[in-house]
């Protein structure tokens, strides 16, 4: 009895599984995602030039601004960290850019000698439009303020996405 029950149960657990993983007829499922930094994708030696040639020309743009924009009250030193972007490397769409940055605001304490600081942190996330390809990014950002250069497929700038977050 006991051998007869699990084998419909397990019969039923397979069941269950199959009809849960089935495709409707003529229907073909997309394989599914797999996102990773963007600089691993880029197979040509142009390609990886100009990737972090843009990461250099951002952090210029960035300091070239900072005093005048983002770095005016309470954090006079934010300092860009890293720009990154995920990439699909079999459909060569870019899944999303972020920017980080750190800053520091140093106290000291007259009476004690001790210093505090306070050390915030930003993720600003680049104002991508959907199905925005690896080469579509490289050709927007090869230029030289890709800070201010329109992004494919919104117009948007990679500035833009900061005033929305610093």
């Amino acid at each position: 009895m006991k051998t007869g029950m699990g084998t419909a149960i397990a019969g039923l657990l397979w069941l269950a599984a199959s009809a849960a993983f089935a495709q409707p007829a003529g229907s073909q499922a997309r394989p599914a995602a797999h996102y990773t930094d963007l600089a691993a994708t880029l197979q040509d030696d142009a390609d990886i030039d100009a990737w972090y040639g843009i990461a250099d020309a951002l952090r210029r743009d960035f300091d070239a601004i900072c005093g005048d924009t983002f770095c005016e009250g309470d954090y006079s030193d934010i300092e860009p960290l890293r720009f990154v972007c995920s990439a699909d490397p079999a459909t060569g769409e870019v899944g999303q850019c972020v920017w980080s940055f750190a800053a520091s605001d140093e106290r000291i304490d007259a009476r004690r000698g001790r210093i505090r600081a306070a050390i915030p942190g930003w993720r600003c996330v680049g104002p991508l439009a959907p199905h925005t390809t690896v080469r579509e990014l490289l050709a927007a950002l090869a230029v030289p303020h890709p800070l201010h250069a329109p992004l494919p497929r919104s117009g948007a700038t990679l500035y833009d996405g900061l005033s929305d977050c610093l």
